[in-house]
């Protein structure tokens, strides 16, 4: 397989902020703001949908850290952690990978979406998630 952020952790090729052996953080190349990181599992997953709970759990925590340096080095008021799993959700790289943003009150963007999903639902969404996650469904 041919990924590209499995290439630049191999390589080395990226600008680091972290390298772990379960996870690693790096600068992308077109950064949406000052300071913008991604963070990824070191070994090959596709999505969330693919990744073992205890590595899901180490990359999230990097985040988590991630997170807390922007606020405390960047002064950053916030972040936005952005991350699109599956064919369905416009996933640019098929490497589970966590878009950090820090945020500042005059930063001028929303990383929000501007209108509702235009998909129909069908009966309750939220009493088949609950279903789903109890086991009944």
């Amino acid at each position: 397989m041919d990924c590209t952020f499995c290439r630049l952790i191999r390589d080395g090729a990226a600008r680091w902020v972290h390298r772990g052996p379960v996870a690693c953080a790096f600068a992308p190349l077109d950064p949406l703001a000052p300071g913008h990181t991604l963070v990824v599992p070191t070994a090959h997953y596709a999505d969330v949908f693919d990744t073992p709970p205890r590595t899901l759990a180490d990359t999230m925590g990097l985040v988590q850290r991630l997170a807390g340096a922007m606020r405390g080095a960047l002064g950053a008021g916030g972040v936005d952690i952005l991350s699109a799993n599956g064919p369905g959700s416009e996933q640019s790289v098929p490497h589970l990978h966590f878009h950090v943003v820090p945020r500042w009150a005059d930063d001028g963007f929303s990383t929000w979406p501007a209108r509702r999903s235009a998909h129909p639902a069908t009966g309750d969404p939220v009493a088949r998630l609950a279903a789903a996650l109890t086991g009944a469904g």
